[in-house]
């Protein structure tokens, strides 16, 4: 049986995770309330991030964030398709996730649930392009970061992906 992710690296050696099998098909709407059921699925797990052993825990407020949020609301086309089928790779996402960076809490709102401000990492993903026919013709890459909250309780817990973006260089081939 083949398996739904891979986790590869580009002629650069940067990691990315690979969708073998799409959940949401076709580009006329997503309804986000199902991507949202399908992301209760991570609620307490942990994953830890291999480039810098940051343990991120998926809290109960992650899935409604992903599924609507003001950058889920903005997105368009390809990127939205993307976005909402990452949502079956969000560990091996966590896992690869690079470039990590910093930022205060200065939102009123969050000074409970991001007291210790707020992290970014960069992740990539790739999913498949099929032809008329259903053959597979490529794989199109997309960047994403993840945004984690350094909660009061000392942890850092997944709250969004954000800026889901195709990639503008030479497409996976198969």
């Amino acid at each position: 049986m083949d398996k739904k992710v891979d986790i590869i690296k580009d002629i650069n050696g940067n990691r990315i995770v690979v969708i073998n099998d799409l959940r949401f098909k076709g580009r006329r709407s997503v309804n986000w309330c199902i991507v949202e059921e399908c992301l209760k699925k991570y609620i307490g797990e942990c994953t830890e991030i291999v480039e810098t052993s940051d343990k991120v825990y998926i809290g109960t407020d992650f899935p409604d964030e992903f599924a609507h949020s003001k950058d889920t609301k903005a997105l368009r086309g390809a990127n939205l398709y993307a976005k909402a089928n990452s949502s079956s790779i969000i560990k091996e996402m966590i896992e690869i996730a690079t470039n990590k960076t910093f930022a205060d809490n200065y939102a009123q709102k969050h000074n409970v649930d991001a007291r210790f401000g707020w992290y970014r990492y960069d992740t990539r993903f790739a999913i498949p392009i099929y032809n008329d026919e259903c053959n597979l013709v490529r794989y199109n890459v997309f960047m994403a970061r993840i945004l984690l909250r350094h909660a009061q309780d000392g942890k850092l817990y997944l709250y969004d992906v954000l800026r889901t973006k195709k990639e503008t260089s030479k497409p996976l081939e198969q």
